[in-house]
C-alpha cells in the first residue's frame, strides 16, 4: 500500500513534520541526531536562523560544543545564542546553550565547519571521538 500524505505536496524527506506533507520513515524517526541551532534576539524573542547538523555521536557533539566561544551563564543577555540540540525518537531536547557576540559567532561557525568536516570526511577520527 502506498504512503499517504497530509497534503498534495510532494514529500520533503528532510523534514520530520507532518505539516510539511510527509511521513517520516521509521528508520529515521528512531535515530538520535545532534545539531547546533543559531538564534538571534528579536522584539518577539529569540528566532532561529541557522542549523548545523553535527551527526549522531554524543561524545563528538558535546566535545564540539565545549570548544565554542561564548558564555553559558548569561546567554539571555546576548543578541546571539547557540543551542546544542538532540533529537531522539523525533523529539527535540535542548542540551546546552551559550550566548555570543558577532565575532564569536564567526569563530564558532569556523570551528563547527572545520571539526564537522574532519569528523565526517576523515574517517571520523578527531579530537572529540
Amino acid at each position: 500500500m502506498p504512503e499517504t500524505y497530509l497534503s498534495n505536496n510532494p514529500p520533503d524527506l528532510f523534514s520530520n513534520s507532518k505539516q510539511a506533507g510527509c511521513k517520516v520513515p521509521p528508520y529515521l524517526a528512531m535515530e538520535t541526531t545532534f545539531y547546533i541551532v543559531l538564534n538571534i534576539r528579536t522584539v518577539a524573542g529569540f528566532e532561529s536562523f541557522a542549523k548545523f547538523f553535527i551527526g549522531n555521536k554524543r561524545d563528538f557533539a558535546y566535545g564540539l560544543f565545549k570548544e565554542l566561544k561564548g558564555s553559558p551563564d548569561d546567554s539571555d543577555d546576548y543578541v546571539l545564542q547557540l543551542d546544542l540540540m538532540e533529537t531522539k525518537e523525533n523529539l527535540p531536547l535542548n542540551l546546552q546553550m551559550i550566548g555570543c557576540t558577532l565575532d564569536q559567532l564567526a569563530e564558532n561557525c569556523k570551528i563547527i565547519a572545520k571539526e564537522t568536516f574532519k569528523f565526517f570526511a576523515l574517517q571520523q577520527t578527531g579530537p572529540f571521538i
